[in-house]
């Protein structure tokens, strides 16, 4: 038993040390087990859920701006692989949006009344298909991968302490990883779309402030409700902006560039 577990361990590590990636323009290194095929493959699945089953809105203005922006944030992106395509959903009541792997990407017309025009538009979906970019997703997925596995492996050496023992143990393990792990780690993703985001945007040749003024209406629509920041998947507002005031500078270097 002893052999077969440090067999897997051997194997395990292999994995990480060749799934290895970096996320664009920031560099992080990422630990992702899923390929790219696979996670597009599971983009363009959702996406016809999706289109199935939500309202689509069928304004004309509201549709070419949707496209116009889009276009010009997927062009900064620079992926030609993906399948760029632009849905607005009509949900009036849902401040959302989101940019599948492979380039579909949908936005609410909740999210509508914040971002009031192009360029608080483009600070939303340039967010969003930073996510996508930085295969956001697929690292998810691949760190509950490697929390399921460290479970299953901490569990086989605590079976014989007997089933009072496993049990606290998956209480226990569970309640750590989320808090200590997950919920961190989705925070840092979101810190870093927000900044992939604005320097795409800034390519794209919209103004980066906008996005602090975007994120200032979204503060105040949300204020009075408390958060609790360590049990959050999102940083703070508070904290979003701070964030974004710091790499400004370096964004708008990028598009006084973009506009030259």
């Amino acid at each position: 038993m002893a052999l077969l577990r440090a067999i897997f361990c051997v194997l395990f590590l292999g994995a990480f040390l060749v799934s290895c990636a970096k996320a664009p323009i920031t560099g992080r290194t990422q630990l992702i087990l899923i390929s790219p095929e696979a996670e597009k493959g599971l983009g363009l699945k959702t996406a016809q859920e999706i289109l199935g089953k939500e309202p689509i809105e069928h304004d004309p203005a509201l549709n070419a701006m949707l496209i116009r922006v889009g276009s010009r944030i997927a062009k900064a992106a620079g992926r030609p692989d993906f399948e760029w395509e632009f849905h607005l959903i009509k949900r009036d009541d849902v401040v959302n949006a989101f940019c599948l792997p492979g380039g579909k990407v949908f936005v609410y017309t909740g999210v509508l009344k914040y971002t009031k025009d192009e360029c608080g538009l483009a600070t939303v979906i340039g967010h969003e298909v930073a996510h996508a970019l930085a295969r956001h997703g697929a690292e998810r997925m691949s760190l509950a991968l490697l929390s399921q596995v460290g479970e299953t492996a901490l569990e086989a050496t605590l079976s014989s302490q007997g089933p009072q023992t496993v049990q606290t143990f998956r209480m226990l393990y569970g309640l750590v990883s989320n808090v200590g792990v997950i919920l961190p780690y989705s925070r840092k993703q979101e810190f870093e779309a927000d900044y992939i985001g604005l320097m795409l945007m800034a390519q794209a040749g919209y103004n980066p402030m906008c996005a602090l003024s975007f994120w200032e209406r979204m503060k105040k629509a949300q204020s009075g409700r408390p958060i609790i920041y360590f049990l959050a998947t999102h940083p703070t507002d508070e904290a979003r902006i701070e964030r974004l005031r710091m790499v400004l500078p370096r964004a708008m270097e990028r598009y006084n560039s973009a506009l030259k």
